[in-house]
């Protein structure tokens, strides 16, 4: 799917914005209200918007540190790998996960509301997961660059 300079101003809108209301967004985009719709529907019929969710301050839910933390399997077999992504997902302390490159496996995103809530996911959830031969921490001290939009795509028609 090609998108055209239309297609991208209803994204970045979307992406910072994304309970305005058709009719604001039709009009900062230049279109009539039922065209624009038909883009924004098109756009989520293609899987370029892939759904709409509320920005949530995870301090305010007691989610007070966020931990990057490696893991590194005994093999890398797909087997193995299948394994870890499906015990990983029950998992609720982890909004992220990233199968990597080199001398780690995956790299997870973990917020604990603590120090000691952190040890507990360690001990009774990540290190039971059998396939794993090594883990290693590290804790954010603070966010410097969060965003939700990613950059407008380089070429548009």
């Amino acid at each position: 799917m090609e998108l055209d300079a239309i297609d991208i101003k209803i994204l970045r809108i979307l992406q910072t914005e994304g309970r305005i209301r058709s009719i604001d967004l039709a009009e900062r985009v230049g279109l009539s209200p039922t065209p624009c719709a038909r883009r924004v529907k098109m756009l989520e019929d293609e899987g370029v918007i892939t759904g709409y969710a509320a920005r949530v301050d995870q301090t305010k839910l007691g989610y007070m540190i966020n931990i990057f933390v490696s893991v590194e399997l005994e093999k890398q077999a797909s087997e193995n790998l299948k394994k870890f992504e499906e015990e990983i997902d029950k998992f609720e302390e982890v909004v992220e996960c990233y199968l990597m490159t080199g001398s780690q496996d995956f790299l997870l995103k973990v917020v604990a509301t603590d120090l000691m809530a952190f040890e507990k996911f360690l001990q009774e959830k990540l290190t039971r997961i059998p396939t794993i031969r090594a883990v290693r921490s590290r804790f954010a001290l603070r966010s410097i660059v969060e965003r939700n939009a990613l950059p407008s795509p380089q070429r548009a028609s």
